[in-house]
């Protein structure tokens, strides 16, 4: 496998399991970590990464069999500083725009739905919701 400079890969990290741990322990740990930038080629087999200041305790030179090519594309990767968790680990999605409204008739009442643009959402992030739903848990969003 050969990259070139400026390439963005992910380092396969499930062989230090016992060594450093990234966040979740055991099976939960992470097996990749990245995406990152290959600054130089060491040798023929071998890279120099572009790491965050949070791995500075690691060196930044791999095999190119920890490495992968990330076929993510730029916009896609969520830096995890912007991840919210609540308090069931779960992952918070937080709205960032009412796009349009609309009146849904049903049966016995009339409902007015809201096309809402979600942050950080994976595939489709606009959404029709129930209006009085997001008022409730997000009024900032209608002030």
């Amino acid at each position: 496998m050969e990259f070139q400079l400026g390439d963005r890969v992910i380092l396969k990290v499930s062989h230090w399991k016992g060594i450093i741990r990234f966040g979740k322990r055991g099976k939960l740990s992470p097996r990749f970590l990245g995406p990152f930038t290959i600054t130089k080629r060491v040798g023929l087999q071998a890279y120099q990464l572009e790491l965050p200041p949070e791995m500075n305790g690691i060196h930044n030179t791999f095999h190119v069999c920890y490495l992968r090519k990330c076929l993510a594309e730029e916009e896609s990767v969520i830096p995890l500083s912007e991840i919210r968790v609540d308090e069931g680990n779960r992952c918070v999605e937080e709205p960032d725009a009412i796009l349009e409204k609309k009146s849904k008739k049903l049966r016995h009442k009339e409902v007015t739905m809201v096309k809402v643009q979600w942050k950080h959402h994976r595939g489709a992030n606009v959404t029709w919701e129930a209006e009085e739903d997001m008022k409730r848990i997000y009024p900032h969003l209608f002030a």
